[in-house]
């Protein structure tokens, strides 16, 4: 197939009732195995970078090239997209540099500069044909402490009407919405208001996104996709679940080489996203 927009990918979702997994990597060696899963289970996929994450792979021409190659050598639709991008540099430079969409995220923001900040980003974008994804409510980060209260969030949650008005005003291509799911590795279970979610999907109409995909149980990902979710973000699980098993790959292998564990992670990333590429709903749809 070819890069895509994101748009591309969430149209066919968004009819279908499906979503599409969208995951971050770090690493050529990810990168790899995700589009390797995508590729054997016949899936569109998203690749993506976050911002926080430059330090690991910085956002350089040598970078965006890897994503962007790899991208366009792939047998099925792939997006190439901008994660959390919270500055205007950033965004700037992912469009420039050939991304099909870019995120922004101004959701720690009044309602009014999130709209500004997302409406300007689309007029730049809509230039590119470039698919634009914004974030709307508070999206709460686990940092392993257990002191997250799982059950006073709703405070934080996506409000339908404010959800909608937004869409009305940016006309942006997709939106990451708070319904009780948080970044990182959950330290206990998580209190997802599905009728929430199904209250904005109904308000708005378009692709809806989870952040913090990672830790939820395949029926609550069914569930999200129910209500109205079509791209799930994915990664944190992903990331501890790979490095436990290069880790056990190691302690059996004493005398293993660099590339030894380069094909590693390549297997255990393939097999992790093949299984939620199942369950998103999204195997066979190319």
């Amino acid at each position: 197939m070819t890069l895509v927009s994101l748009n591309k990918i969430l149209e066919q979702a968004n009819e279908e009732k499906y979503a599409v997994g969208a995951f971050n990597a770090t690493n050529i060696n990810t990168l790899r195995g995700i589009v390797e899963a995508a590729e054997e289970n016949k899936s569109p996929v998203v690749i993506q970078l976050a911002e926080s994450h430059f330090k690991y792979f910085p956002l350089n021409r040598t970078t965006m090239d890897v994503f962007l190659n790899i991208a366009e050598d792939s047998s099925v639709p792939v997006c190439v997209h901008l994660d959390h991008g919270e500055t205007f540099e950033a965004i700037v430079k992912a469009l420039a540099g050939g991304f099909s969409s870019v995120m922004v995220d101004a959701s720690k923001e009044t309602f009014e500069e999130n709209v500004r900040r997302t409406k300007k980003v689309i007029e730049l974008a809509d230039i590119l044909g470039v698919t634009v994804e914004a974030e709307l409510g508070v999206m709460n980060a686990e940092d392993g402490s257990g002191k997250l209260d799982y059950n006073h969030m709703n405070n934080s949650y996506t409000n339908p009407n404010d959800a909608k008005k937004f869409v009305e005003l940016t006309h942006v291509d997709a939106l990451a919405v708070a319904f009780g799911t948080v970044h990182g590795v959950y330290a206990s279970k998580p209190h997802l208001n599905f009728e929430r979610l199904r209250e904005i999907k109904e308000a708005t109409k378009i692709p809806l996104v989870v952040h913090g995909g990672s830790g939820l149980s395949d029926e609550e990902y069914r569930k999200c996709v129910e209500n109205g979710i079509n791209k799930i973000n994915y990664y944190s699980t992903m990331s501890y679940e790979v490095t436990n098993s290069i880790r056990n790959f190691l302690n059996e292998n004493k005398k293993a080489f660099l590339f030894d564990i380069d094909e590693t992670t390549v297997q255990a990333v393939k097999q992790n996203i093949s299984a939620k590429i199942k369950v998103f709903g999204s195997a066979g749809k190319v």
